[in-house]
């Protein structure tokens, strides 16, 4: 249970998560909507600290604040996004979405119903995950995923590193030579007379290359 000052935090960093999470897909500048999206995720790590999960609040923070997030910012401001044509699509895939919105909300609704009439029996907690004695948050869940989830732990960074694959293959074309793509070939067979060449100006007068 949290006392009164916790409770009163936790609600205020809920209420600002809910209202910056509302404010991700109702601003009207993609800049604005990615910038509500970390204050949205600041806001639930700051929750996962209320309720003693510091492992979590800082990898929500470390991975998705600072790659995923500032990532999404790189592209929306470095790209040249045509967002007429964006919400077009927007409005032709609404009734789409709606569909399966609303497929997923009876999903939920049919299976917390059947939960509530016993037609659905939850796990039983075994003990086995349980946090180690006198060890911190962040020590437990390292013994458990090293020790009892490690193969796992390996094959999930295994997909993780066939997935990167596959994607450079699928967007590498050969001979299609895209602005900016290396010529391995060419770079090696360079020789150092070609690569750089030694000027020097006098004084007030500039380069002519």
């Amino acid at each position: 249970m949290l006392s009164g000052l916790e409770a009163v935090f936790f609600y205020l960093f809920a209420f600002v998560a809910v209202a910056a999470g509302f404010m991700v897909i109702s601003a009207r500048n993609p800049v604005h909507s990615v910038l509500y999206l970390i204050l949205t995720f600041f806001n639930a790590a700051a929750l996962f600290l209320l309720t003693g999960a510091e492992f979590l609040a800082m990898i929500l923070l470390v991975v998705y604040v600072g790659a995923v997030a500032v990532l999404f910012l790189f592209v929306v401001m470095m790209l040249d996004i045509d967002f007429a044509e964006l919400r077009a699509g927007f409005v032709k895939n609404f009734p789409l979405g709606l569909l399966i919105a609303l497929v997923l909300l009876a999903e939920l609704v049919l299976g917390i119903g059947a939960w509530q009439l016993g037609g659905i029996e939850l796990g039983v907690p075994t003990g086995k995950g349980a946090a180690v004695l006198g060890a911190s948050n962040i020590e437990s869940i390292g013994v458990i995923l090293y020790r009892d989830y490690l193969f796992l732990f390996e094959a999930a960074g295994l997909i993780l590193l066939v997935s990167m694959v596959g994607a450079i293959v699928l967007t590498h074309r050969e001979g299609r030579a895209p602005r900016g793509q290396q010529d391995i070939s060419k770079q090696v067979a360079r020789r150092p007379g070609e690569a750089t060449v030694m000027r020097q100006p006098t004084v007030g007068e500039g380069i002519e290359l």
